[in-house]
């Protein structure tokens, strides 16, 4: 069987997009302020600021240890569409994609991506690799592929698999089985690109997917969970399979 790598999968969060330390708090108060002023300006019914504020919290802390529990994933789409019911909002489609992403803009706005990461998915884009994402999250995907965008990242990523719509998280086999569905590849084709060892290298290594750890300041090293490849930066992608594809 030809085992070279045709396609490329990656992780999001601090693999494709840096986060880096977050001030959860914060970033979630100001996300409900940009939330709360769109639909303020919309004319659209609402409680005090405090109170949606507190029990939007309350609603997405209790759906997210749900999630962990049982790992199933939610949409954070659904919890607003849910809380605009309740409020007697009216709103387009269009309309609930901006209220989500303004919750999300102040976390992409703290966003970095690494030098040369843009130009590397190009490279590998040119060799023929087919690109994508699994992501565990429950920010919904038209959100990130917005973020994406932004990055000039999204047309180079066209097979996209967000845990908050399949509700399969990472290192489930069946996340990674839908991707590769989609990317028509078989599993030792594609090569899974990630920081976790638990949830990328793990649930890669399970798969059949050649699994690659970015870890920059090697502080996985000495981990149980041993990946096929480690890399430092994404520049190192095109070395690792011209030399897997070589041998």
């Amino acid at each position: 069987m030809d085992r070279r790598i045709r396609g490329i999968l990656f992780d999001l969060g601090d693999t494709l997009l840096h986060f880096g330390k977050v001030d959860v708090r914060g970033m979630f108060e100001a996300g409900a302020r940009l939330a709360y002023a769109y639909l303020v300006h919309l004319e659209q019914p609402v409680p005090s600021f405090g109170t949606y504020h507190r029990r939007q919290l309350r609603a997405i802390r209790w759906n997210y240890l749900l999630s962990r529990l049982t790992g199933r994933e939610f949409n954070a789409l659904t919890l607003i569409r849910r809380f605009a019911r309740r409020m007697g909002h009216e709103l387009t489609d269009e309309q609930f994609i901006e209220l989500a992403w303004l919750w999300y803009k102040p976390l992409s706005d703290a966003a970095t991506v690494e030098d040369g990461a843009v130009e590397t998915l190009r490279k590998l884009n040119e060799l023929g690799i087919t690109l994508g994402v699994i992501s565990n999250t429950f920010v919904p995907g038209e959100v990130l592929d917005r973020h994406l965008a932004r990055e000039g990242m999204l047309e180079l990523l066209p097979v996209r698999v967000y845990s908050c719509n399949v509700r399969h998280r990472k290192p489930s086999r069946r996340i990674f089985r839908i991707a590769l569905e989609r990317t028509g590849l078989d599993a030792c084709e594609v090569a899974f690109v990630g920081d976790s060892p638990k949830a990328d290298v793990r649930g890669a290594n399970r798969a059949g997917l050649v699994s690659i750890l970015k870890d920059p300041i090697g502080r996985h090293a000495d981990g149980r969970i041993r990946p096929d490849y480690v890399i430092r930066k994404l520049s190192e992608l095109t070395g690792i399979v011209e030399r897997h594809n070589a041998g």
